[in-house]
């Protein structure tokens, strides 16, 4: 399994599955990002986001998706790399992120998940990130 930005890439043969609507459904941002849509109100609160979407629900969902993880110390010793670190993840959950990461074939959050993405974020210390 690789990732779709990489298949397309590659021009790899990309299968139809069905997923758990019963629906044979193709990969692509879309139905990734529907994947993603299908779990994202059913995630507790303070997820760490470090899940797979495999078979989630949803008619136009893709069955075999994942998200990409960043994992960042809360407590980072230096606040200069901390702050463009944490600058960059901003940039890449925003709208203009999002739309960068679909043309690049990957797929956008829905807007539950990115704003508990940031409020993850937002935990991280030292204060100068904010």
């Amino acid at each position: 399994y690789v990732e779709l930005a990489y298949a397309k890439e590659n021009q790899l043969p990309m299968a139809l599955i069905k997923n758990a609507a019963g629906n044979f459904v193709a990969p692509s941002v879309q139905s990734i990002t529907a994947a993603a849509a299908g779990v994202a109100d059913k995630l507790p609160p303070n997820t760490d986001y470090r899940i797979s979407i495999i078979n989630a629900p949803g008619a136009q969902a893709y069955p075999i998706s994942s998200f990409t993880w960043a994992l960042v110390y809360k407590n980072p010793r230096d606040a200069a790399k901390s702050k463009t670190l944490v600058n960059f993840l901003r940039y890449g959950l925003s709208a203009e992120g999002q739309r960068a990461a679909v043309a690049l074939d990957y797929a956008s959050l829905p807007e539950t998940m990115r704003s508990g993405v940031l409020a993850r974020l937002d935990s991280v210390s030292p204060a100068t990130n904010r």
